[in-house]
Order: structure tokens, then sequence, then C-alpha cells
């Protein structure tokens, strides 16, 4: 960007530009201002870049360089989405320094969060700060069964004429089937240049490397020593809100965050109130 063009801060508006490293094109999304560190976000299974929130990313791009990216066999990005979730990071790493960063702040969901974990872990000398949401720990008791859960709200969502989001990401009574409907139109603001969807195949891969992922050993996240802000709704089904207090627990010095009466995406059905803190924890 020039020093004349304007600044975006609207991620709807936020062109996808590519880069290729190695054999893999990423696709990738860039708002808010240039210069300093820039925040990264890591996405949720089966999501592309047009699955995030843009309450949440245009507060924290108002101030700070944002980039968004579709990982390896997702969306328009190239390649094969990877057997585990270690791999994945390593990809993450790849795609990071490929735009010439030596030094960024991380804001994941979900999977993302945990492929961001695995990051922090293998290249501490990248991250300086950290935002888990709707997240848990390698091992984390009971989030291997997200397959079962994941297959379970794409059929009632199938029968309903929904999208699964709504079930996945949000409690079924008033307020969150209300939050759900908000959160769905959020989501379709951007009416050109949109990605594509995830394929079967790399939509199964995810689910598998999550599965790997909720079974394996768990990871010391002692060496986690960045700043650390943790947040989730009280009623998680997709990763047991249970497990973020273990984060919070395991990762010495963050902070926690737990909004009532809402599930997965607790964060984007309070986005009014977590999107300024989470902009204030990110800042410089």
């Amino acid at each position: 960007m020039s020093p004349a063009e304007p600044v975006i801060t609207s991620y709807a508006k936020a062109p996808t530009t590519t880069v290729t490293v190695g054999d893999t094109t990423y696709a990738y999304r860039e708002l808010g201002p240039r210069g300093g560190i820039p925040v990264v976000f890591f996405v949720h299974l089966a999501a592309t870049l047009d699955n995030w929130d843009p309450r949440v990313i245009d507060p924290i791009a108002a101030h700070r360089h944002v980039i968004t990216f579709d990982q390896p066999g997702v969306g328009a990005s190239s390649g094969t989405f990877p057997g585990t979730l270690e791999q994945a990071a390593e990809q993450a790493y790849a795609f990071i320094t490929s735009l010439g960063f030596d030094l960024v702040d991380i804001f994941s969901f979900s999977m993302g969060g945990m492929i961001a974990q695995d990051l922090v872990a293998a290249h501490p000398e990248l991250v300086r700060k950290l935002v888990l949401t709707g997240t848990g720990p390698r091992g984390g008791r009971d989030m291997d069964k997200v397959v079962g859960t994941t297959y379970y709200d794409i059929l009632r969502a199938a029968l309903t004429g929904s999208d699964p989001k709504e079930f996945l990401f949000f409690n079924r009574n008033a307020t969150g089937k209300a939050a759900a409907r908000a959160f769905i139109e959020r989501l379709k603001e951007r009416s050109i240049d949109r990605d594509k969807s995830i394929t079967t195949t790399a939509f199964r891969a995810q689910l598998k490397a999550i599965q790997r992922f909720g079974r394996g050993t768990p990871s010391d996240l002692s060496v986690i020593t960045q700043p650390t802000l943790i947040a989730n709704g009280d009623n998680d089904r997709m990763v047991p809100s249970i497990l973020s207090e273990e984060l919070h627990r395991r990762i010495p010095g963050s902070e926690l965050i737990i909004y009532p009466d809402s599930g997965h995406g607790g964060i984007f059905q309070f986005h009014e109130t977590f999107a300024p803190v989470a902009a204030r924890f990110l800042s410089p």
C-alpha cells in the first residue's frame, strides 16, 4: 500500500492477495494501518477467509495491522491440510515469515488456538502476545469428541435448513438463536471477492488432526510466557468451557474471560464487550 492510499479498516473491503511459499500459495487479507507488529488471525475448523466476524476484526484493525489467511488446502490456498496440528503450525510459521515478519501477535479461535499453541511452543521468539478463544489444550478431556458433535450438528442444521454454526457456536435458546442469526448475517456483509468454500477432503483432514490433538499427550504449557488472553462462553459444546479454565491454570499469568449464557461462539455473541477488551490487550 502506498502512502497516498487510504487505510482499509473494514474487513468486508479488505482485498485478497496471495504469496507463494515453496509449493504452496497462501491466500490472505490485510487491513489496518501498516507498521509495527501485525496481528495474525488463526481461524477455526472448516473456516475460510470469509468466516471472521467483522465486529471482532474491525475494532482491532482500527489501530493495528491485521492479517488473516487460508491454511494450505483450504479456501483459495493451494496445497494440502496436514495430518497434525503441529505440522499446521509449521505451515503458519512459513507463511508469516515469508511476509517478512519476525514478531507478531496472534488472535486465534477454536482449532486456530490449538495451532497457535503449537506455534508458540516451537517458535516462542515469533510471538509477542497471544489470544486464545474457544479452544483448549492438547489431550484436553472430551476434546476428541468434537468429531461426533460436529457431524451431529451438521445433520441438525441440514434438517432445518440452517447454517451448522448456528448449532455449533450458539446455545439453542432465544438469546442464542438471535445471536446466531445476527452472526450469520454479519458474515455475509462482504459481497464481492468472496473466498472458496472448504472442500470435504480438507474438512475431514482438519477433523482428524483435531482428534489426534485431543487424544495426544498434554503439552507443557508453562513454556508459554507471552501475555495471554483466554476467552470462551460458559457452555461450549465443541471445546468444553472447562478446558479454557485449564488453559488459564497452565499458562502463567494468563487472563480468562467466560461469558454467560453462551457457547463456542461466545466472543461473537458478546462482540460489543469482547472486541474492545481484545483491542486493548493487543495494544502495542
